[in-house]
């Protein structure tokens, strides 16, 4: 079973930056599609930046040019690195994994990001 533990979260002013991390139980190099998500108050949860097995990234459009998801196998962990960050990237942010083995999706438990205007 493969867990993954979300870090970098805060409180950062708009116009700021924060990278998170995501470190993984299992090497990431057996996983397929990972994937960071986030959850504002009231809102679905949608999908800001998938990162392929192969290191394709994929943005949604609203993080687009902002937003940078990265993958390093060596050390388990995914990125994101977020500049320019604005009041409405507030939300807790988690990450999912694609378990090629089991064709199981894992999720994270969340960090929470706030981007005060």
């Amino acid at each position: 079973q493969v867990q993954l533990a979300e870090s970098g979260g805060g409180l950062v002013q708009a116009g700021g930056s924060l990278r998170l991390s995501c470190a993984s139980s299992v090497s990431t190099a057996i996983l397929g599609v990972i994937g960071w998500y986030r959850q504002a108050p009231g809102k679905e949860r949608e999908g800001v930046a998938f990162i392929s097995r192969g290191g394709d990234p994929r943005y949604a459009e609203s993080v687009k040019g902002r937003f940078a998801i990265s993958r390093d196998n060596a050390k388990n962990t995914v990125y994101l690195q977020m500049n320019s960050l604005k009041p409405e990237d507030t939300a807790v942010y988690y990450c999912k994994a694609f378990d090629l083995g089991n064709s199981q999706d894992y999720w994270g438990q969340g960090t929470q990001v706030t981007v005060s205007s």
